[in-house]
């Protein structure tokens, strides 16, 4: 009798690990090449980045907790890196794949990154993060759908179209790094492309609703998105569901991504759609066609103007985006269930950018720092206790009056701090910033400067999450964040030519505990360069 029971009880168990095998996050696995190309979007034959000989880059679509192998095979003249915008890599900086954390692929050779997207949904965007290559290729669409056991708050679309939309020079990219190397800013771009293309094309049913994902994947320069005759329905914002209001045309600044329905109820017909940059002297314009398929007529008329270049309307906008509290995201509790506005903060870091000449060229900083990247990753330099790579706390967490100068700058942060950052922006152009490893809730705008009183302003109900953030001239931008994501984790201006001028710095979110639940070990495929090489892994 004991017998039969302990093999009945044997039974059952075997069952249940086959059903938890059964359950386990799908793998996906991907080989891409990166090579050189020649393509011709604003009329003359430019290089190119490619990837798997295209460009933009393979659309990446995953789902929610999905394990994405990717082998990239360098075939440039140059070491290089992506990074995937947006993607958290929970407990996992070590894939996050910037020169902080990563050594850079180098020539001929190739590196597996091995990341999860864990507990995301949403519309995301990977580019090369190494010297200017973004500025000629490499990127592309990821996209993160729910499992299909979480329900989303909208009927299934008809159709699902990533825009990829951003600033473009006919100029190459080792020309560009040469006019910031010699101490320059980058020059006024030359046009703007929608997937690569001056002219592009995406074509649906009358009467049906389509989604239209769109990503700011320029250099330097936010734009307005719009659809001649059709209304655009904000669903998703960068992971965040958020309150289903109508817009006429959407601001779209560096870095960010957006997320639309539009239903096709017009006359059938072809239409403009329209992408115009912002808060620019000279207004750059692309267009697109949406094409109904019982068409009797292609687009004409006036392209539509986009508004005006007036902040407030722009700042407005950005306010009326809201979480939507009772849907949820990648998981099923609602969204709202996260009470952040009653969470007390252990500290405000206020970040300001600056434009100084440095050693008599043009820099780029924060608090006054203008970040130098070491040739050694500083997630290395800290796993392997390497000296004189980096010291924390080497940039302040407040601007002060102190001489510009260069350094490695490192923000010392721990584990579990829930923190309110400000960013201050004196200057009079507009400012991107992002944080890679999290998203924070944007729960302030407003213009001058920040005051211990600008907290009675905040949205501390439903601010959405997201990634990127955008910064008004002359004004401020204060999010939250919850640093539950141990790391070494790029917080920069998402407008490149800052960025590699140096205006970012690293946040070192610390546990002196050692613990696999709070942060993975180093891959056995890491990349050692720098002072890591001939270091042993464990």
């Amino acid at each position: 009798m004991g017998r039969q029971v302990l093999l009945s009880l044997l039974s059952v168990l075997a069952f249940w690990c086959v059903l938890v095998v059964k359950a386990e996050d799908a793998y996906k696995y991907y080989s891409w090449t990166v090579t050189y190309g020649t393509a011709s979007p604003l009329g003359p034959s430019q290089q190119v980045i490619l990837i798997n000989g295209q460009f933009p880059g393979p659309r990446l679509d995953t789902v929610t907790n999905d394990n994405i192998i990717l082998n990239l095979i360098n075939k440039l003249d140059q070491p290089f890196l992506l990074t995937w915008n947006g993607i958290k890599q929970r407990k996992n900086s070590w894939q996050d794949g910037v020169l902080g954390t990563n050594c850079a692929v180098p020539p001929n050779s190739n590196y597996t990154y091995k990341f999860q997207t864990k507990d995301q949904i949403g519309t995301y965007t990977y580019f090369p993060s190494t010297l200017m290559h973004r500025a000629v290729g490499g990127f592309g669409a990821l996209n993160v759908y729910a499992r299909s056991v979480i329900p989303v708050p909208y009927a299934k679309p008809a159709g699902d179209f990533s825009l990829l939309i951003g600033d473009w020079y006919k100029t190459n990219h080792k020309a560009l790094q040469q006019v910031l190397d010699s101490g320059k800013p980058l020059p006024f771009p030359d046009g703007i492309l929608i997937n690569g293309q001056s002219r592009s094309s995406f074509s649906g049913d009358q009467g049906k609703t389509y989604m239209f994902r769109v990503s700011n994947v320029g250099l330097s320069t936010s734009f307005n998105f719009r659809i001649q005759g059709h209304k655009l329905k904000l669903v998703e914002v960068e992971g965040s569901h958020v309150l289903q209001n109508m817009y006429d045309s959407l601001d779209v600044h560096v870095g960010q991504s957006v997320t639309i329905l539009v239903t096709l109820d017009q006359s059938p017909k072809d239409y403009y759609i329209v992408a115009s940059t912002r808060f620019t002297k000279t207004v750059l314009t692309a267009t697109a066609v949406l094409h109904y398929t019982n068409s009797r007529a292609a687009v004409s008329g006036p392209v539509p103007a986009g508004p005006s270049n007036d902040v407030a309307w722009s700042m407005d906008q950005a306010r009326s985006y809201r979480w939507n509290l009772t849907s949820n995201a990648a998981r099923p509790n609602p969204q709202g269930s996260f009470h952040y506005g009653k969470i007390t903060t252990s500290r405000t870091i206020v970040l300001a950018n600056s434009a100084p000449i440095i050693n008599g060229k043009q820099r780029y900083a924060v608090n006054g720092i203008s970040f130098i990247n070491s040739d050694t990753p500083l997630k290395l330099a800290d796993y392997f206790n390497i000296p004189g790579v980096f010291s924390v706390n080497s940039i302040q967490t407040s601007p002060s009056d102190s001489a510009n100068k260069l350094a490695t700058s490192v923000m010392g942060a721990s584990h579990h701090e829930f923190i309110e950052v400000v960013f201050q922006n004196n200057e009079d152009t507009i400012q991107s910033w992002h944080l890679d490893g999290y998203d924070f809730w944007v729960v302030g705008f407003g213009t001058g400067q920040w005051t211990q009183a600008s907290r009675k302003a905040y949205n501390l109900v439903d601010a959405l999450t997201r990634h990127t953030t955008q910064v008004y001239p002359k004004s401020w931008t204060a999010i939250l964040v919850s640093l539950d994501n141990q790391g070494m984790w790029n917080f920069r201006s998402a407008m490149w030519g800052r960025q590699y001028l140096g205006q970012q710095f690293y946040l070192r979110v610390y546990n002196p505990t050692p613990n696999l639940a709070n942060e993975y070990d180093i891959p056995n495929n890491a990349l050692l360069c720098g002072k890591a090489v001939g270091r042993r892994h464990p």
